[in-house]
């Protein structure tokens, strides 16, 4: 039965997912529960709304990138624009931050950003900018390429190691997954010998699975429109090792409900601040289950934080009814419910 979805919605205050009871898997978080729990991983945001237009930039800032770092690319659907992808995949390194919009304004962020790194670095002719995008369309009014260098600069500028803002934010200010609003999400878990971390951009269909339960709605546009995961990690690792995160993370949108449409361009960038491959692939199960439970917590939190919005033409995405997902995974003596990731 699809979910009916009404304005009451528009009450409701956001909350991440662990707040509604819901406890997704067996690891424990970083501090903060997000991608910034990696040491040296900075975000900064820009957020544009108004006059139909809900958009943005979101920038992923690790420290130490001008000397490059390892990294590596996963395609689950090549239906998007990853700027950069071929030399990371040649190369096995990340050599700017990674920055996230919509659609349309992937290339014109991508010329700010290189204007940014040139006014960094005077000497440099050759500069390889990571841009990735989701199509917000439906909620904005993506033909005016609303976004300016003075937006990616923000973005970049301010970039901090606190918790960055989830749902209705930066890149993810006009993006809906699963038949809801969603947005940016982000989570973590914290091993014995690092973190690994998470942002998306979630902007995907499918119906909504909370652990294991089915949160149905009515499609928003069965076309998919595409997720951009970006994994960040201090664990000692090599691109190959990096690009088998990568791939796990595409998997893990199965277990929210991701139909993985054809229309639905799906990526994941992993990288890792650490320059000194040492960890052996036998060991790498446990950084795996801390990636698996840490894209479905930050998919949740994208959709649990994230407020109804009316937008470009009055087209409007509801916000998730956070009561049908604590009612259903509230048990009666009040503990919060979880599942493991193995």
């Amino acid at each position: 039965m699809l979910l009916p979805v009404t304005d009451d919605n528009r009450l409701q205050s956001p909350r991440r997912v662990r707040e509604l009871g819901v406890v997704v898997g067996t690891l424990p978080t970083g501090p903060l529960n997000a991608i910034t729990d990696v040491p040296g991983v900075r975000v900064g945001q820009t957020t544009i709304t108004g006059d139909g237009v809900n958009t943005g930039v979101t920038a992923i800032v690790p420290d130490g990138w001008e000397a490059t770092l390892p990294a590596a690319v996963a395609v689950g659907n090549g239906y998007g624009k990853l700027i950069g992808t071929t030399q990371v995949d040649e190369l096995g390194v990340i050599e700017t931050p990674i920055l996230l919009t919509g659609t349309l304004s992937t290339f014109r962020v991508a010329d700010a950003f290189v204007s940014w790194l040139l006014d960094r670095d005077p000497r440099a002719t050759s500069l390889n900018p990571v841009v990735g995008e989701t199509n917000d369309g439906h909620l904005s009014d993506i033909r005016r390429r609303p976004i300016t260098p003075a937006h990616v600069h923000a973005a970049l500028d301010t970039a901090s190691a606190t918790l960055p803002q989830e749902g209705c934010a930066g890149a993810g200010t006009g993006t809906a997954a699963l038949g809801f609003k969603a947005g940016i999400g982000t989570a973590s878990r914290a091993l014995t010998d690092g973190t690994v971390g998470v942002l998306v951009q979630a902007n995907f269909s499918g119906v909504l699975t909370v652990l294991g339960r089915q949160v149905p709605a009515e499609p928003i546009d069965s076309d998919g429109n595409s997720c951009m995961i970006v994994v960040a990690t201090d664990l000692p690792l090599d691109s190959r090792q990096l690009g088998r995160l990568a791939r796990r993370a595409i998997f893990a949108m199965a277990r929210v409900g991701s139909d993985y449409a054809p229309g639905s361009g799906d990526y994941a960038i992993a990288f890792t601040t650490s320059r000194t491959p040492s960890y052996a692939d036998r060991d790498l199960r446990t950084p795996f289950q801390a990636l698996t439970e840490s894209v479905e917590e930050a998919l949740l939190n994208s959709l649990t934080m994230a407020r109804t919005t009316t937008g470009f033409q009055n087209h409007t995405a509801h916000a998730v009814p956070h009561d049908r997902i604590s009612r259903q995974h509230q048990p009666a003596d009040g503990r919060s419910s979880g599942r493991s990731a193995t």
